[in-house]
């Protein structure tokens, strides 16, 4: 199966962390982003990976080039912005084999089941097969209505507050057959709001909600919350977990005593004494000070947080000093 993420976005909700650097290269935990998105596809079923993006592409090139995935990268540049449908169909030339095409977006980190989908697709001959998620406030996503056959009726992209039809959102994971893909336009458009609706018309756009967890990691509070999901999970190879709900890597240095709860500390990180670290990030490299107190922070690789510091919502750039 071909796989498509798209990571056409800037990362702007999480600067400065993306000031030069590729959001779908971040680590969460021991693997990327980017490989965080594409572990709810069985390696087995997966050809390709084809990433659609706009920023950051040589970055991206240079280690998916020297990287040991166990499947084919490939860059589907955007020279400029195309939105989720213009992204999608320039991808077209870079797909192989057979078969519906696997679209993920580029910030998701869910726990859905791409075998149970393709078998809901398959089941119901659909176009178009969108994973579902139910959610409190459906107006911020697009919201599907879902009949009893598990077919979509009605597809709205960000309806207005009080006008939602269904709880039921597009979780960011669907399949779609060939021949569609064929159709769209090489022009910027919006799959949510050009496509989707559209297909559901047909009778040929099936839905499958899913449970356990679905995180879009694209901003500071998500991304400490993705983290969080994929250590309550086990989802890591390296580290290991310490007062149940932080992940250590290998070769940290923390001085005693210290409090460090829902937290990710990377290789080769250094805390000093007396630290109270909560709900943070932080990436390799960095040097936490004695007697800190961080809550809810992002620190970048080998930034250094000066004794004493006091630091709560904030993300830390790479390198940086405070």
């Amino acid at each position: 199966m071909d796989v498509v993420v798209l990571a056409g976005g800037f990362g702007t909700r999480l600067r400065p962390w993306t000031e030069g650097r590729a959001k779908p290269l971040l680590p969460v935990l021991d693997k990327t982003l980017l490989e965080r998105v594409v572990e709810c596809v069985p390696t087995k079923m997966v050809d390709r990976v084809i990433i659609a993006a706009g920023y950051s592409v040589d970055e991206m090139q240079s280690f998916f080039s020297s990287s040991n995935l166990p499947f084919e990268v490939i860059i589907s540049v955007e020279d400029e912005p195309l939105g989720t449908g213009g992204a999608i169909s320039k991808t077209f030339e870079h797909l192989t084999g057979e078969g519906p095409v696997l679209i993920l977006n580029g910030d998701l980190v869910s726990s859905v089941d791409v075998n149970d989908l393709l078998a809901h697709h398959k089941e119901k001959n659909a176009l178009v097969t969108l994973s579902l998620w139910h959610v409190d406030d459906p107006s911020r996503f697009g919201v599907c209505g879902l009949d009893g056959s598990g077919m979509i009726t009605k597809f709205q992209e960000k309806p207005e507050p009080g006008t939602e039809f269904s709880n039921l959102i597009n979780a960011g994971c669907y399949l779609i057959e060939r021949e569609v893909l064929k159709t769209l336009s090489s022009e910027r458009h919006s799959m949510e709001r050009a496509v989707f609706p559209e297909i559901a018309k047909t009778g040929k756009m099936a839905g499958l909600e899913f449970k356990g967890y679905f995180v879009d990691a694209g901003t500071p509070s998500s991304f400490i919350e993705a983290v969080q999901v994929c250590i309550s999970n086990k989802r890591f190879e390296i580290g290991a977990i310490h007062n149940k709900h932080t992940w250590i890597s290998d070769k940290v240095f923390i001085d005693e005593p210290y409090q460090i709860t829902g937290s990710s500390i990377s290789n080769n990180v250094s805390v000093g004494k007396g630290c109270e670290i909560l709900d943070c990030v932080i990436l390799s490299g960095a040097k936490i000070g004695e007697g800190c107190k961080l809550q809810r922070c992002l620190i970048g690789e080998s930034s250094i947080i000066k004794d004493g510091s006091v630091i709560s919502d904030k993300v830390i750039g790479h390198n940086e000093i405070v």
